[in-house]
C-alpha cells in the first residue's frame, strides 16, 4: 500500500487552525487559575487539619 505523493500523514499533512490565539490564551489562563485555586483549597484543608489535630480535646 502506497501513499499518494502529496500526503504526509493522516489528513494529508495539512493542519487547519481550530481556534484563535486569543481563545487559546484565554483557555490556558482559565486552566492556570483553576489549578491555582485547587492548590489553595488543598493547602488550606491541610493546614486546617494540622491545626485541628494540634488542639487539645476539651472535656
Amino acid at each position: 500500500m502506497r501513499r499518494s505523493p502529496g500526503s504526509s500523514g493522516w489528513f494529508g499533512g495539512r493542519f487547519a487552525p481550530v481556534a484563535s490565539a486569543r481563545l487559546i490564551n484565554a483557555v490556558a489562563a482559565s486552566l492556570a487559575i483553576a489549578a491555582f485555586a485547587v492548590f489553595l483549597s488543598v493547602a488550606f484543608a491541610m493546614m486546617s487539619i494540622k491545626v485541628a489535630m494540634a488542639m487539645p480535646i476539651g472535656t
